[in-house]
């Protein structure tokens, strides 16, 4: 019996050592505001590497906002997706190129039919690694000339992120077909491009 539980005991020491020595993988967050959060989401969502994304306000002066209160601008924050990555997976820059192709980063304070403060583009960075990636790739898609007009997005530190109320959460996949004005340009931003076509129209959310 004595036998058995050391036995035991050595098996469940080099387990719990093993399990100590072996490798986590390393996540980094990002935070990305590109007009209504449900088409964003989608996109960052479906990215290889990317471990979970929720969808919230970020960028404003009130504390636990509520999307009942967005509508006026008076909140001061942005829809806004948070990604959490892999990055030996998926870079920051790869996670910028996709958030510059999939909305229109020329308008200011408005996606498509969608207007006001809470659908500007911005990128919220979470370390100071990330805010000079963030400048520098802003300043690579400014010189690329793929999009025609100014880039207004707004580069700006992450101080707080509210996760939005639970039926805005993964809402298309819960609704196939629901409302998105998102799309991925055909577009490069590492030589000089043809100009954007002009954006689908889309209804109002």
């Amino acid at each position: 019996m004595l036998k058995k539980l050391l036995v035991l005991i050595f098996i469940s020491k080099t387990f719990a050592l093993n399990a100590a020595i072996l490798p986590v993988a390393k996540s980094e967050t990002a935070v990305f505001a590109a007009g209504c959060f449900w088409g964003a989401e989608e996109y960052f969502r479906q990215i290889p590497g990317v471990l979970k994304t929720q969808v919230g306000y970020t960028g404003g002066k009130t504390s636990n906002p509520k999307y009942d209160e967005m509508h006026d601008g008076r909140t001061g924050h942005a829809e806004s997706v948070e990604v959490i990555f892999d990055p030996a997976k998926v870079t920051y820059k790869e996670l910028m190129d996709r958030f510059y192709k999939i909305h229109d980063p020329t308008t200011l304070n408005r996606q498509g039919n969608d207007e006001g403060t809470q659908y500007r583009s911005a990128i919220f960075y979470t370390t100071p690694k990330q805010k000079e990636e963030a400048l520098t790739f802003k300043a690579k898609v400014e010189k690329s000339a793929a999009w025609k007009r100014p880039i207004t997005t707004e580069i700006a530190e992450e101080k707080k992120f509210w996760p939005a109320e639970d039926y805005h959460q993964k809402y298309l996949v819960k609704n196939p077909g629901g409302y998105d004005n998102h799309y991925v340009r055909k577009i490069s931003f590492d030589t000089a491009a043809t100009l954007v076509p002009a954006a689908p129209a889309t209804k109002k959310k």
